[in-house]
């Protein structure tokens, strides 16, 4: 029974940290997997985020924690000045309920 417990223990914090957006912000745009560009209307992002205070809040999609530690993190980011150069448009929302993807194509740059 104990054996079981554990496993299920194991494969649960596999799914949840593959669920979890926990990113980091890198200086250089090389280092990155994603760039980032931050809209200033909801209308012309890819994704809305909100910014959680705790990294067991980023369980879904939209809702990032930002780690100190680039091991910790799920995708580096860079945030790029230039609309052109990048991959993905956000724009942060101030409540975590409209935290969602608005263009449902740029979905796989962020998986």
């Amino acid at each position: 029974m104990k054996i079981v417990f554990i496993f299920f223990l194991f494969f649960l914090g596999i799914i949840l940290k593959s669920y979890s957006q926990t990113v980091f912000k890198v200086e250089r745009k090389s280092d990155a997997d994603v760039k980032i560009f931050v809209v200033k209307y909801k209308s012309e992002a890819d994704l809305c985020v909100f910014e959680v205070s705790h990294k067991s809040e980023a369980d879904r999609d939209g809702l990032w924690f930002f780690t100190k530690f680039k091991s910790e993190a799920k995708k580096k980011i860079f945030f790029t000045d230039l609309k052109s150069e990048a991959d993905l448009k956000v724009f942060f929302v101030k409540y975590k309920s409209e935290a969602v993807w608005r263009n449902q194509s740029k979905i796989g740059i962020w998986k």
